[in-house]
């Protein structure tokens, strides 16, 4: 038996003898909370016509995850992450996260810090729905919708503190204040974000040729960039609330997020240059040479603000309105240290502006028939210096519709559409139908859904200049929106203590963007585009409508409550992509269709939890072992990342006194120490440190 093997079966040994001692009835079983991320109304899971995955708090506990991306990554089966020089990035069944809609409580959250912004602390579930949904909730939802519902006390004063800590100066701090004061409410949080920079190898790679034996040789080369980059940020949210009757309530929210990296100041590397000799003979030799560079010269500064309100009324039990309007705004900037800054400063200043106004409302026209319908304005701005963007706006006028029908006492359907208009790209429909039949624990459901993506302003009118790689970027404003066609079939059966389903999909995506390299055919007909090219710019690319995907898998997932408080859960993920790319063949100058995977994309994605719980009096423990596998990860510039798997053990000790509950918590990240040792600037299959053993702790007053 492996070494590997014989610490997980002893950690789920010590689990379950634990277990056999106190034999505990504790009411542990599976949930059937309401979402409302299918319909836009509110359902119970089992009877959602649309499968909507659910995280609730309880395995945000129980994994004491630290952000949104490790919750996705380490509960379902669906996600996968990449991290580079650039951040990190989701794929998300087979297409990066560019697709996939990111809603706060139903809003939708924008900007490049979308995922940071989330507080894990005060969620109170995620809800995940794979496929399509442009209909209800318009541009982006191609992929799936994320929709984060956080939670809201009804305590007249209730405060609590998060704190974990792990190696590499990992901090986590979340503070929430709530208060409900008559017919007023307020929550308040504030989060605080903290690592340092690590590597895990130490060395770039080059490679040479031996001019002897003509063969290619690697070069080593000492470098002081971090795998993972340092940073700080600061993340406060204020939520207010007036219920001035059982049928009118107004709200007002706020949020101000702040980040910065801390990379390494005294951080330098290597670049090669190769030098060729030629004899008399015309014999060629080659010599290299390396100078050593600062890594960097500027940290990045991301700051977001989000503010907004709304209102709901009740005319009667069978209909409610919504009014909601928010705006969403994004700051970046680069803060130099070794170069003019307020120069610079004016350069390199990106700021982006998203507006929403949405007028909703919710009908019941009678017994077996529910519609939503509204209509919904977007405008949005960007600003980039760096991007030569000088203040591009677009407006999206919407109106929409969805239909609830209980066909038969078990079968229902929903049937959905939304019409478009943006100011760039003119008129345009979605549409979405769904079956649903039950019968006892069984249930089937069927859907289709079409996709629409605008392109955005960045990608309408951006223009790069990569001076090292002599790369320009041209904009392109007739780009087409992409589109998609997603196909679900689902199959699920639970009762209180199993749940185990079945998920098939099929996506077809269109009209993807992607970048085009001109040809010196193109390049010559155009008397700007020949300068560009005689003055050094080597390759000049624009962005086009080259890309079409097709994407299908199945995911399976089950979960099992056993009568001793243990519960036991995982999931399975395969997922066949197949993308189309139109590239530029240098020596032909023509241009050639080649097949790989989607960019990002993991065919094999596999998880697995157990915990226990058990409660003695005013005393309660959990532990859990959580595991992720996933196989090989493409990717269109690098190749294939090695498989990995990372398995935790975490553990959580709560004291429920009068009015306090204090949760202390230790656990092991990484159990098996698994590290991409790989050198620097490769297609990491992991960026994380290795095993670690991390501390937390909860403090909650309520009163």
């Amino acid at each position: 038996m492996s070494r590997k093997t014989l610490l997980t079966c002893s950690l789920l040994s010590i689990s379950l003898f634990v277990c056999a001692q106190g034999m505990s009835l504790d009411s542990v079983r599976i949930m059937n909370e309401v979402v409302v991320t299918g319909t836009g109304t509110y359902r119970r899971t089992n009877n959602a016509p649309v499968s909507v995955k659910v995280i609730n708090a309880k395995d945000l506990r129980d994994a004491q995850v630290t952000n949104l991306q490790e919750a996705l990554v380490k509960l379902t089966s669906n996600v996968t992450t990449h991290t580079n020089g650039m951040g990190t990035f989701v794929n998300f069944n087979g297409i990066s996260d560019d697709y996939v809609l990111i809603l706060e409580n139903g809003k939708k959250v924008v900007g490049d810090d979308r995922w940071e912004r989330i507080s894990i602390a005060n969620i109170k579930r995620i809800e995940v729905l794979s496929g399509a949904a442009s209909a209800l909730y318009g541009s982006d939802a191609i992929a799936g919708v994320i929709n984060i519902i956080t939670d809201d006390s009804k305590d007249v004063v209730e405060v609590s503190n998060y704190t974990h800590l792990t190696s590499k100066g990992r901090i986590n701090e979340d503070i929430n204040v709530d208060v409900n004061s008559g017919k007023f409410s307020s929550q308040t949080s504030y989060g605080y974000k903290h690592a340092d920079n690590w590597q895990v190898n130490k060395y770039q790679e080059f490679t040479e040729i031996n001019n002897e034996t003509g063969e290619t040789e690697a070069v080593l080369k000492l470098t002081g960039r971090p795998m993972s980059t340092g940073f700080m940020s600061h993340n406060i949210s204020e939520n207010l609330q007036w219920r001035f009757s059982d049928k009118l309530s107004v709200y007002l929210r706020g949020n101000l997020y702040d980040y910065n990296t801390e990379r390494p100041r005294s951080a330098t590397y290597f670049t090669q240059s190769k030098n060729t000799v030629t004899d008399s003979e015309g014999n060629k030799t080659y010599s290299y040479t390396y100078k050593q560079k600062s890594a960097y010269t500027y940290d990045l500064h991301h700051r977001s603000y989000t503010y907004g309100g709304g209102a709901r009324y009740e005319f009667n039990k069978n209909a409610h309105v919504y009014l909601d309007v928010y705006s969403d705004n994004f700051v970046s900037k680069y803060n130099y240290w070794q170069t003019a800054e307020k120069e610079d400063y004016e350069l390199t200043r990106k700021r982006t502006h998203y507006t929403n106004e949405t007028l909703k409302g919710i009908f019941r026209l009678s017994s077996w028939n529910k519609l939503s319908a509204g209509v919904e304005l977007i405008q949005e701005t960007l600003d980039s210096e760096s991007d030569n963007i000088d203040f591009s706006t677009t407006n999206t006028y919407n109106v929409f519709a969805q239909d609830e029908l209980e066909i038969l006492p078990c079968l229902e359907g929903v049937v959905g559409a939304r019409y478009t208009y943006n100011d760039n790209f003119e008129s345009h429909a979605t549409a979405n139908v769904a079956l649903f039949y039950r019968i006892g624990g069984l249930r089937a459901r069927i859907s289709y859904a079409g996709g629409y993506r605008t392109p955005t302003l960045s990608q309408l009118y951006a223009t790069d200049q990569a001076k090292t790689s002599g790369r320009y970027t041209l904009n392109n404003t007739t780009l087409r929106p992409e589109k998609n066609d997603f196909y679900n079939l689902n199959v699920e059966y639970s009762n209180r203590w199993m749940s185990v389903s079945a998920t098939g999909f099929f996506n077809k995506v269109r009209d993807m963007i992607n970048y085009r390299t001109m040809t010196q055919e193109e390049i010559g007909m155009d008397e700007g585009l020949t300068d560009l090219y005689n003055s050094g710019w080597t390759t000049i690319r624009q962005r086009d409508n080259i890309d079409n995907a097709k994407i299908k898998g199945i995911s399976l997932n089950a979960k099992f409550v056993l009568p001793i408080g243990i519960s036991i859960g995982g999931g399975y993920t395969f997922t066949d992509s197949e993308a189309e790319t139109m590239s530029l063949d240098s020596k032909t100058q023509t241009y050639v269709f080649t097949t790989s995977p989607t960019d990002k994309s993991v065919r094999n994605v596999a998880r697995m939890n157990v915990a226990w719980d058990h409660s003695w009096g005013n005393y309660h423990i959990n532990m859990a072992i959580n595991g992720h596998i996933q196989g090989e990860r493409y990717s269109s510039t690098y190749g294939y990342a090695p498989k990995y798997q990372q398995w935790d053990f975490t553990t959580r000790h709560s004291f429920f006194l009068s009015q306090v509950t204090i949760e202390p918590g230790v656990g092991v990240e990484n159990i098996f120490n698994k590290r991409d040792t790989s050198f620097w600037n490769s297609n990491y299959s992991t960026i994380n440190p290795g095993r670690a053993i991390f501390v937390s702790m909860t403090l909650k007053f309520k009163e």
